[in-house]
């Protein structure tokens, strides 16, 4: 479990930071439905850090609600395995 946990959270930064490249650029970019479903199956500790280090979807009323929530589900899952 802790490998995938590392791997998916790399990954969701990496993608926060590919998708504010690509907001810059002004080109096709990743959907926000794809950034909360990375969040939700592990990545949630690199959005988050991928929101702040990146500041990308800092302003948006949805991540700013459900990643703290979805940090608090997994904290939460983590410490009770």
């Amino acid at each position: 479990m802790i490998y995938y946990l590392l791997i998916i959270n790399i990954i969701t930064f990496i993608i926060y930071g590919v998708d504010k490249h690509k907001s810059k650029k002004h080109k096709y970019r990743i959907s926000e439905k794809t950034l909360i479903i990375l969040s939700i199956i592990g990545g949630v500790f690199g959005a988050f850090f991928g929101m702040i280090i990146f500041h990308h979807k800092t302003q948006k009323r949805v991540f700013i609600i459900l990643i703290p929530l979805i940090m608090l589900i997994w904290v939460y899952i983590l410490i009770n395995i």
